[in-house]
Parts: C-alpha cells; sequence; structure tokens
C-alpha cells in the first residue's frame, strides 16, 4: 500500500491501533471538526499547553475541586443554628421558595446530629464529618455561599461557568487556559467522576468555546481508568512512532494549508499530549505504588468509602506529577435528600469524610498544601423546614445560603468566614456569589478575572463576565 497516496482521513480511519490517551480517543471521534471553518473573529494565537505567567505572583499553581452534587445540608454539616433547635416544630417566619412546594411543611427542623468544635480554631461541625474535624485547623469554612438559582442545573452551571445558561467554559478550562501546564506529559484538566456523571454529565469539564485542549480529560473509576490509553501489543514501540510521525506529517500539511485555526492548533497539540501520557498517566495512576499505611489513611479498609478514597488519592498523585485542575465529582444526585435524610446524609458523609480529610492531611505532609488548593462543597444546600414530613422525612433545595470549604493554596486555615441568618435560609453576612468564589481562585492563581480575556465574535469574554465579582481578600493567608 502507497502512504503517500492516503489522505489523512482516510489513514486514520484504516488504522486500528490504539493512539494512547483519552484526549485522543474523543479527538477521533470528533475528527469532522478538523475541517471547519476558521471563526474570523478571533486573532490568530497558538493553544498548548505550556506554562504561563501568571499576573501577579501567585499562591496555588494546582487545584483539586470535590464537587459534592445535588446540594449537602449545611445545615446538618457545616453551618449549626441554635435558633433552629429551639424553634423546632415552629412555622418558619417568612417566606421561603421551594423546588418542590407541595411535598413541604413550613415546620422548622433542625438538625438530627450534634456538632462540636474542633481543633485549636474551635469551629464548630457536625459530628458526622469527624475526619474533617481532625485536619479543620487547615481549613476555612464560608457559610455564606449563594447562586440564587434554585435548581440543580442552572446552580451548577453557575458555579462552574458564571452564568445559568450552558455552553461556556467551566473553571478548570479557564485556570488551564490561563496557566498551561507544569507537565507537559499529562493533561492539564482531569476529572475523576463516579459511576454516574454529575447533573449535567459532561457539561461539567467542558471547554465551552475555549479549543479543546483545555477541556476535562475523564478518570473512570474502575480499570481500565483510561480508555485506549495502551496501543496494541504488536504497534508498541517503533511501529508506533513510524505511525505517530507520518500522522504528525499529515497534521502539520493541513494546518498549513489553514493557517489560524485555533480548534486546529489546540487538536495538534491534543494528539502529541495523547501520545505522551501513554506512560505518564499509567505510572500516575498505579496506586501499587501507595504505601500500606497510605491507604489506610484515605480509607480503603472502609468499603464505605474506599471508591472515593482512590480517586483523591490519585488526585494528590496527579497534582504531585503537575496537573494544574483536578475534579472529583460524587454521582447524579447523590447529596439531593428530599426525603430519607435520616440515613441518607449519614451514607453520604461517610463516603467522603475520611478521604477528603486524608487529602488535606497527605498534602500538608508532603509539602504541597501551601501551593495546592482543595475546595469541596456543592451547587445548593437545603432549607430549613420539613419536606416529605408523611412519609421519610427530607430538606428541599436552598441556593440562597449554603456552605463550602476550603484549604491550602493561600487559604487562611482555621476560620469560618460569612453567615446564614438565624435559620440557615439566606446569607446576610459577607456573601460570597458564585461569581466572588471563582474570581478568588483565580487571584489565587495569580489571575486577575477582569484581564484573563478570551476573544471571539470581535467580543472580550471572561470568566466572571462584567459581573460585580469582588475576591474575598478576609480569606486568604
Amino acid at each position: 500500500m502507497n502512504l503517500n497516496c492516503l489522505s489523512r482521513r482516510h489513514f486514520l480511519a484504516g488504522s486500528t491501533m490504539g493512539l494512547g490517551g483519552a484526549a485522543l480517543a474523543w479527538l477521533l471521534h470528533q475528527d469532522g471538526l478538523l475541517a471547519a471553518p476558521t471563526r474570523p473573529e478571533l486573532e490568530p494565537r497558538t493553544f498548548d499547553l505550556s506554562p504561563r505567567q501568571p499576573h501577579h505572583p501567585p499562591k496555588a499553581r494546582a487545584m483539586i475541586s470535590m464537587f459534592m452534587q445535588g446540594g449537602p445540608s449545611h445545615i446538618d454539616l457545616l453551618d449549626r443554628k441554635p435558633e433552629l433547635e429551639r424553634r423546632a416544630g415552629q412555622p418558619y417566619p417568612g417566606e421561603l421558595r421551594f423546588d418542590s412546594p407541595k411535598q413541604v411543611l413550613n415546620q422548622l427542623f433542625p438538625s438530627p446530629w450534634p456538632f462540636r468544635r474542633y481543633g485549636q480554631s474551635g469551629t464548630e461541625i457536625s459530628t458526622l464529618l469527624p475526619h474533617l474535624g481532625s485536619v479543620i485547623d487547615d481549613v476555612c469554612v464560608v457559610r455564606s455561599m449563594r447562586t440564587a438559582v434554585n435548581n440543580h442545573v442552572q446552580s451548577a452551571v453557575a458555579l462552574n461557568t458564571g452564568r445559568i445558561l450552558a455552553g461556556r467554559p467551566v473553571l478548570g478550562s479557564w485556570l488551564t487556559y490561563g496557566l498551561g501546564n507544569e507537565s507537559q506529559n499529562l493533561p492539564a484538566y482531569m476529572v475523576l467522576p463516579d459511576v454516574t456523571l454529575p447533573v449535567v454529565g459532561v457539561d461539567n469539564w467542558s471547554n465551552g468555546w475555549l479549543p479543546s485542549i483545555y477541556q476535562g480529560t475523564v478518570v473512570r473509576n474502575t480499570e481500565p481508568r483510561i480508555l485506549n490509553l495502551d496501543p496494541a501489543p504488536h504497534m508498541r514501540g517503533e511501529a508506533q512512532g513510524r505511525f505517530l510521525n507520518y500522522l504528525e506529517q499529515l497534521n502539520r500539511e493541513h494546518l498549513d494549508r489553514h493557517p489560524g485555526q485555533s480548534e486546529l492548533e489546540a487538536r495538534l497539540a491534543s494528539y502529541a499530549l495523547a501520545a505522551r501520557m501513554q506512560t505518564a498517566a499509567s505510572e500516575a495512576l498505579d496506586l501499587t505504588r501507595e504505601s500500606a499505611a497510605t491507604k489506610r489513611l484515605y480509607g480503603f479498609d472502609d468499603p464505605a468509602c474506599r471508591d472515593f478514597a482512590e480517586r483523591c488519592l490519585i488526585a494528590r498523585r496527579l497534582v504531585e506529577r503537575g496537573v494544574r485542575f483536578v475534579q472529583l465529582c460524587t454521582g447524579n444526585q447523590f447529596w439531593d435528600h428530599h426525603g430519607n435524610i435520616a440515613t441518607s446524609l449519614p451514607r453520604s458523609a461517610r463516603k467522603i469524610d475520611q478521604p477528603s480529610a486524608a487529602l488535606v492531611y497527605d498534602l500538608k505532609a508532603r509539602g504541597l498544601l501551601d501551593t495546592t488548593l482543595v475546595a469541596w462543597g456543592g451547587e445548593m444546600g437545603r432549607l430549613p423546614v420539613v419536606q416529605n414530613a408523611n412519609s421519610s422525612f427530607g430538606r428541599d433545595h436552598n441556593t440562597y445560603g449554603f456552605s463550602m470549604w476550603f484549604a491550602g493554596g493561600g487559604i487562611k486555615g482555621g476560620t469560618t468566614y460569612g453567615a446564614t441568618d438565624d435559620f440557615g435560609y439566606n446569607a446576610v453576612h459577607n456573601v460570597v456569589h458564585h461569581y466572588d468564589y471563582q474570581a478568588t481562585i483565580l487571584h489565587l492563581f495569580g489571575l486577575d478575572h477582569r484581564r484573563l480575556v478570551f476573544r471571539r465574535n470581535n467580543q472580550e469574554l471572561t470568566l466572571t463576565d462584567n459581573q460585580p465579582a469582588r475576591v474575598v481578600h478576609d480569606i486568604l493567608a
């Protein structure tokens, strides 16, 4: 067969060998975009993962985001409300916004679980989170989060992308676009989802209209963790090298005929990264290299949390190797406790408590916490009144005041910030909107949210998108 007579597309279509990397598998599937017309509004630029200088000296170089999709009940976990305890069973003295109004009884419902003070800081959190209590002096609990969009989809999208409308780039994509990656052998943005994807699925790690090199690369929760990572045995070594060299030649010739196509340039960079991942990703995901003591620390011996423990340990191994942004997700509606909260919330807390606390402890022990920002939270909290009173009681949605916690990466540990009202419904003091959260994270990485710009269709677009975003300096070390 004469290779010189083959087009690039026929050459790829006729190949059966693995080219390595989840990024490559997705890219090949989407190959029709390669010939897409150039967006005339874009200036000719090169998009890759080379490290880039921030706007100002950064505190953080990597981030691990633990996304608790469904809405953990802040009232039962991180934000004790004595007034609820005193007025249990009484009507809520005001108006509430419900997602399921026919199911909700306007009756105040205090937490069934006790709170206690942990650490030298004395931060008060639920006894459902004892392991978090063991590292609480490294943690800042923010009790005044708000998206004010009382729906899972829109609130998750707002927290991820800055606006409630789908199709925009997520925070991880913006960070990798702005800063590139320290490792050139692993993706800058890696995602470790549960068996079921969180609400809105892959949009949680979408690059939106940023070039595709900045989207999240998925690491599965079962083996093989990255599909198509290795070539077929008969194509390893020199044979694969020749194949990839020829593919590179075809790609470059195509790019020469279509100069200035940002999406094509990003696609070629992804092909090259996928080949380099074959060795680096296999090593990074190999948990047999970790000691038995480390595995016990994370909770490998507890079936209730082993899956999340494995993903937390992988996250630490990835940031050790230069990955910029790692996102861990719980499954679809895992924290959406409209009913049966008495058994479901303790089960959810047990799944994540030991692994997430171990992650903070382990990062600190290895000297990585100072430069690795850890964030934990969902897209909403829950209401202070009873839902499903005639069956298995629970709590309805609340996006007007909820809690998240942060550690490392320039965060002031052993502190709390902001407050909801006496019933835990509205954030009333030092409110942190979703766009404030995003501006603060960019700031910790040395990026000014107003200056991190992507030009598209003659517009200068940002993550915070001209909203009145502020950097929350009070939580910074």
